[in-house]
């Protein structure tokens, strides 16, 4: 076999272990993006432990294909950009706020479908998930809705003591 084949099967090799690893992987279809807006938009999912790496498409088929997953064959058209995520959210979350907070990648980059535990997610799909609040977030929301009954009973109890004063 030539050494350009054995390669490739170690690119696909490498695709399927992130695929495996990743609770997520967004498809974006990028253009035009220059070096610098790339590697703020790599710097940014850096920082929260995602990964935006650009593969051949027919190689991340590949991988797909022996990974027994269907349904990326119309999205692994154009120019491709894949995020793999640690979590379900994040990547959607940072990708939508890298749009927002930069007008000009509006037309640049933009999510086509993901792989999210498993399943396929289409672009409408990564929106809503991009709307999630991280984990952090819904954490800290729901012990305020748990602390809230016990800070308002202490309230209570507080100002019934100082009426009894």
């Amino acid at each position: 076999m030539s050494e350009n084949f054995e390669a490739k099967k170690a690119v696909v090799e490498e695709i399927k272990e992130k695929i495996n690893s990743s609770k997520s992987v967004i498809l974006a279809k990028y253009e035009r993006l220059t070096v610098k807006e790339v590697t703020d938009l790599r710097n940014r999912f850096r920082a929260i432990s995602c990964e935006y790496k650009v593969y051949k498409n027919t190689l991340v088929r590949k991988a797909f294909e022996e990974l027994g997953v269907a349904g990326f064959d119309n999205d692994l058209k154009d120019a491709t950009a894949f995020i793999f995520c640690p979590d379900e959210t994040s990547g959607c979350s940072a990708l939508a706020k890298a749009v927002k907070e930069n007008p000009p990648l509006t037309d640049k980059i933009i999510p086509k479908c993901g792989y999210v535990s498993g399943a396929y997610v289409d672009a409408e799909g990564i929106k809503k998930l991009a709307a999630i609040p991280s984990r952090e977030v819904l954490l800290a929301k729901m012990l305020g809705c748990l602390q809230s009954p016990i800070a308002n009973l202490a309230y209570v109890l507080g100002a019934i003591a100082k009426n009894k004063e």
